[in-house]
């Protein structure tokens, strides 16, 4: 008796059960798309029933106009290029000193003890206030606005490492001197999985502060940038530009946060936490 029509039958169910799962990952993004696409359409009817004028908040229709004319001009490409290289830079710089500091104040209770307490008083200063020092020390170029963008991620990164490095729980860390692992070893196998999750949050949120440093860093006698596109827009009283500038940094940071996400997923599939596969 032949087993291939058993077989068939087996992959076709197999395979039957898994459309349904692929088709609600594609889905699942378009969700993200709801309240956001709601919200322009209701402006749009709001602005053509006459309810508002659209002048002060322009409707999605005359932002996207906006947009193709900075589009078509190159403008869009030139401003958006310049903040994302200055984001980069800053982050870079950002992740390097956090990552590092925050590692060392979390492994070593004595150094966290000295140093954690005036790098929590910096944190507490607002970004504005470092502008007239960056401006005075490294000038008003691009040394200035990277620095200051590089401060605004450096906090959450620190913060984020030092806290989960320190928050590890002893008993897996005693585990590992149970085995006779080296510093190396302790790092790799121990201390590195368990901090990687909090790690890759504070990734995030310092990405997501160093985008709005950036805005405070391009008020600097930029010429060029999203954050200059602001300015001009408020100065030539355009509000679509300004709405089209925020909206450009809202993609922009949404589309950076996703590639962290991605970047970090292949590294957190052993997780099994209650909002991993949901």
């Amino acid at each position: 008796m032949s087993l291939l029509p058993v077989t068939i039958s087996v992959d076709t169910a197999v395979a039957a059960e898994r459309a349904p799962r692929r088709l609600a990952r594609l889905a699942l993004p378009a969700l993200a798309l709801v309240l956001p696409v709601s919200l322009a359409i209701l402006w749009e009817l709001l602005v053509d029933l006459g309810v508002s004028d659209g002048r002060l908040v322009p409707p999605p229709s005359t932002i996207l106009a906006t947009l193709s004319e900075l589009a078509a001009t190159g403008e869009l490409s030139r401003h958006a290029g310049a903040t994302v290289l200055r984001v980069a830079a800053g982050f870079g710089l950002g992740v390097a000193a956090g990552t590092l500091l925050g590692a060392l104040t979390g492994y070593y209770a004595l150094l966290r003890r000295l140093v954690d307490p005036t790098l929590q008083a910096l944190r507490a200063i607002p970004s504005i206030a470092w502008i007239p020092l960056f401006i005075l020390w490294l000038g008003i170029f691009e040394t200035s606005k990277v620095a200051l963008i590089a401060v605004g991620v450096f906090f959450p990164v620190y913060l984020g490492v030092m806290g989960a490095i320190a928050s590890v729980d002893r008993k897996i860390v005693e585990v590992g001197r149970v085995f006779r692992l080296s510093g190396p070893a302790m790092v790799r196998r121990i201390l590195l999985p368990a901090v990687l999750p909090a790690y890759v949050v504070a990734l995030r949120s310092g990405l997501g502060l160093g985008w709005m440093f950036v805005v405070a860093a391009e008020f600097m006698g930029a010429s060029e940038g999203l954050g200059y596109l602001l300015v001009d827009g408020q100065q030539l009283g355009k509000p679509a530009q300004i709405v089209a500038a925020i909206l450009a940094f809202a993609v922009l940071g949404k589309l950076t946060d996703t590639l962290i996400h991605l970047l970090a997923a292949p590294f957190l599939r052993w997780e099994d936490a209650f909002g991993a596969k949901r």
